[in-house]
């Protein structure tokens, strides 16, 4: 089993802080910071533990929020490009971008100041957003003008900071109702030299895509356009969610579109009666029974049945075929029945489709057991 974040994340923590402060900051009371940090320290997941730091901070920093944030800045080290290859180590900035998102909304300038630094060395995703909301135009002003930083963390934290979706971050529902905004940051971003930026710009439009799926199928398309292939892959990891979902406007994009005239037979489910725990193959087999070639992306699809009874789909990719006239392949998969923490399993009748251009046809059913 894996070692709790938390672990890495302890008594030293603040200890190191309050020596960096100190450092440049003679008059910082670190016993008194340290003895507040810690008090019930031991019984905190990770997060509250960097809350709880900088909660700390507020409390033992000048009262005066730009003259603390400032002293907070003059104390860290050097940034991600100085110092790769940090690892967990960068967290140890964790409760300073948490310092600034608590406390310091009220003050614009100083606090974005502060992200641009902390990004550097940690990331100010999650910290950003507060002040997107409170100030969207003078963010995305800045944002844009950060497009163009010479260094990638400031230019991924534009990208992942303005992710509608952002997992463990609030939402940002205003990019949600519209996305534009978003939109005319990433295309000054989709063909940066790196590909940790690349990466980021496909995870907004893929957030963006749950919404509002057209504008993901319309800016993709448009990307597509004499892309070059690091562009290309922009646009297919943009459009994972969607193809997975089975969605026509995204299989489109890539050159799925309509049905596809394929009959699925001979479809095999072993076990029969399966037990939560075990695995199941499946199997079917795929025929063009035209007189032309047909390209077609076919997926499996399993309807697990859920604790009140129901069912929720769940997609499993299998591959891009080509077929001759005529021609068949034979398909399948096998799929765990374990108890996950991401996917729980209950006794019942699921169904199982073959997925063709995202058009479900019947390969069969299979009841699982307790």
């Amino acid at each position: 089993m894996a070692e709790p974040l938390k672990n890495h994340f302890g008594p030293e923590i603040p200890k190191r802080i309050a020596k960096m402060i100190s450092d440049v900051h003679p008059e910082f009371q670190s016993r008194p910071f340290i003895n507040t940090s810690l008090k019930g320290y031991d019984g905190l997941e990770l997060l509250d533990r960097g809350r709880k730091i900088a909660d700390a901070l507020r409390e033992h920093l000048p009262d005066d929020y730009p003259e603390a944030v400032a002293i907070l800045v003059k104390s860290i080290g050097p940034t991600l490009e100085e110092e790769p290859n940090k690892g967990m180590g960068s967290f140890l900035y964790m409760p300073h971008t948490m310092f600034v998102q608590r406390h310091g909304l009220d003050h614009f300038e100083e606090s974005m100041v502060a992200q641009y630094e902390l990004t550097q060395r940690f990331t100010a995703e999650s910290s950003i957003r507060p002040f997107i909301e409170k100030y969207p135009k003078k963010s995305l002003a800045r944002l844009r003008k950060w497009t163009r930083d010479g260094s990638e963390h400031v230019r991924r934290l534009v990208s992942e900071g303005t992710r509608p979706r952002l997992p463990w971050s609030s939402r940002l529902r205003m990019f949600q109702e519209d996305p534009t905004p978003v939109i005319e940051l990433l295309e000054l971003l989709k063909d940066d030299e790196s590909l940790y930026v690349r990466r980021s710009v496909a995870n907004n439009l893929n957030d963006i895509g749950k919404d509002n799926p057209e504008v993901l199928y319309k800016t993709a398309a448009r990307w597509l356009k004499d892309a070059s292939p690091e562009r290309e892959w922009v646009v297919k990891h943009a459009l994972r969610s969607a193809i997975k979902r089975g969605e026509a406007g995204a299989l489109k994009v890539i050159g799925y579109a309509g049905s596809a005239k394929i009959d699925v037979s001979n479809g095999l489910i072993l076990p029969e009666a399966p037990t939560i725990g075990d695995s199941i193959k499946i199997r079917f087999t795929a025929t063009n029974n035209t007189s032309r070639r047909q390209k077609a992306l076919v997926d499996l699809q399993i309807h697990f049945v859920k604790s009140n009874g129901s069912t929720s789909a769940k997609v499993f990719k299998l591959k891009e075929v080509e077929l001759a006239a005529g021609q068949s392949e034979t398909l399948g998969k096998t799929v765990s029945l374990k108890q996950h923490t991401t996917r729980k399993h209950f006794p019942g009748l699921h169904r199982v489709d073959a997925l063709l251009n995202g058009e479900a046809v019947t390969v069969g059913s299979f009841e699982l057991n307790e």
